[in-house]
C-alpha cells in the first residue's frame, strides 16, 4: 500500500471515529507533533473544542510483557527494553483516568477506540509552561506549583494494573534494564554516530560497571509513579482551577514505578529551555519536604544519578531523531543538554562517571562549551 493511500485511509478512519463520537462535521486542525509516532488534532464544533490523539497500532515495536526477562525484552525491541508504551493507548487511557480520579488534571477521555488507535480528549488549552514563560508569570511560583503536584503524585497510591475502556495496562518498574538501555543511547548515537568515537571493550565494561553501581543508589527511597516526561512542554497552567488541579498534565503514557527524583530532574533540567539557576536547589528542598523524603542527602545523590542518566539518554535520542528521522532541529539543543549532563557529573557521587567521560568521551565537554 502506498504512503498516500495509507494516509487517505487513516484520514477516513479518523473522520469515522469522530462521527461515531458525535462530532460529525467538525473542523480538524493538526497540531505540531512530538518525537513519537502519535499525531494530534484540535477539533472544533461551534464553541466546543477537543483534542484527537491518533496512534496507529503497529507503528512501533511492542511494549514490554509483564514479567518478561531481559533477553525477551531485548528480542522484542527498544520499547520492551525501556518499558515504553509506544502506540498502545490503553496506557494513556488508564493513566489519565487514574490521575483524574485522584484530583490531578490529566485530560478527561471523551471517546475512545483503543483498538483503532483513537482517543478524543479534553482540551487543556494553550497555556503551556513553555509558552507562558518568560512572560506575565513568575517562573519560580509556577514551578513550585508543579513541584507540589509531583509531591502529591508521589504520596498517592496507584493500582498495579490500570483499567480503562475495557483494556488493562500494568504499571511496571523503572528497573536497571530500562534505565541502562536509555543511558546506552549516549554510547550508540551521541558518541558513535555524532562524535565518531569508537569505544574499547574495556571502556564499555567500565561504563556498565559504573551504571550498575549508580543504580544501587536508587534503592534508598521508596518508589512511586514516575510520569517520565514532566517538563515545560507537557505542563499547562489552568488558572480556573485550584490546588493540584491547576497544573495540567499530558504525555504520561510511558509512566512507570520508580525513583521520585526522575520527574523532578525532567522539570528542572529541561532539555528545551533554561530554568532559572536559583530554582533547582530551592525546589529540590521543597519536594523533599512535601514528599516526606527522610534521606535528603541520598535523594540529592539519586537526583544527580538520574540527571546524568536522563541527559545521556536525551543526547542520544536527539542525535537519533536528527540522523535517523530527519529532524535536524534537535541538533541545536545538544550543547544545552551537554551542559546539563556535565553539570550532573560534578556531584561527588558521580566521580567515577566524570572520570570515565574525561577518559573516553571528551567530545561531550567540547559540546558543553559551545
Amino acid at each position: 500500500m502506498t504512503t498516500d493511500l495509507m494516509t487517505s485511509r487513516r484520514e477516513a478512519e479518523r473522520v469515522a471515529f469522530l462521527d461515531q463520537a458525535g462530532w460529525t462535521g467538525c473542523e480538524i486542525a493538526p497540531l505540531a507533533g512530538d518525537a513519537s509516532t502519535r499525531s494530534y488534532f484540535r477539533i472544533h464544533r461551534g464553541e466546543a473544542c477537543a483534542l484527537l490523539m491518533d496512534a496507529p497500532a503497529g507503528a512501533e515495536a511492542p511494549a514490554c510483557p509483564v514479567d518478561a526477562d531481559a533477553e525477551t525484552r531485548k528480542s522484542l525491541g527498544y520499547n520492551a527494553v525501556a518499558r515504553l508504551a509506544g502506540p498502545n493507548l490503553a496506557a494513556f487511557a488508564g493513566l489519565a483516568e487514574a490521575l483524574t480520579q485522584r484530583g490531578f488534571s490529566a485530560p478527561k477521555i471523551l471517546a475512545a477506540d483503543l483498538d483503532a488507535g483513537f482517543l478524543l480528549l479534553e482540551d487543556l488549552g494553550d497555556a503551556l509552561f513553555a509558552r507562558i514563560l518568560p512572560g506575565d508569570y513568575h517562573e519560580g511560583t509556577i514551578y513550585a506549583e508543579a513541584v507540589d503536584v509531583l509531591a502529591a503524585i508521589y504520596r498517592s497510591t496507584f493500582p498495579a494494573v490500570l483499567e480503562s475502556h475495557g483494556a488493562e495496562w500494568p504499571l511496571q518498574a523503572y528497573d536497571a534494564v530500562a534505565l541502562k538501555a536509555e543511558a546506552d543511547l549516549f554510547i550508540e548515537w551521541y558518541l558513535g554516530q555524532h562524535a565518531g568515537v569508537s569505544l574499547t571493550d574495556r571502556a564499555l565494561e567500565e561504563w556498565d560497571e559504573i551504571w550498575a553501581s549508580q543504580f544501587e543508589r536508587l534503592k534508598t527511597c521508596a518508589p512511586g509513579l514516575v510520569l517520565r516526561d514532566f517538563h515545560a512542554e507537557n505542563l499547562f497552567l489552568l488558572e480556573d482551577r485550584e490546588g493540584q488541579a491547576r497544573i495540567g498534565l499530558i504525555d504520561f503514557q510511558d509512566a512507570v514505578i520508580g525513583h521520585p527524583a526522575y520527574d523532578l530532574v525532567s522539570l528542572l533540567e529541561d532539555a528545551r529551555r533554561n530554568v532559572d539557576r536559583k530554582l533547582p536547589s530551592l525546589l529540590k528542598a521543597r519536594f523533599v519536604a512535601q514528599a516526606g523524603i527522610e534521606d535528603a542527602a541520598g535523594f540529592d545523590a539519586s537526583y544527580a544519578v538520574l540527571g546524568a542518566q536522563r541527559n545521556a539518554k536525551i543526547l542520544g535520542i536527539f542525535v537519533r531523531l536528527a540522523l535517523r528521522d530527519g529532524k535536524a532541529r534537535y541538533l541545536e539543543l545538544l550543547p544545552h543538554v551537554a551542559r546539563l549532563f556535565v553539570a550532573d557529573l560534578q556531584h561527588p557521587a558521580l566521580m567515577p562517571l566524570l572520570n570515565w567521560a574525561k577518559s573516553y568521551a571528551e567530545p561531550i565537554f567540547r559540546e558543553a562549551h559551545k
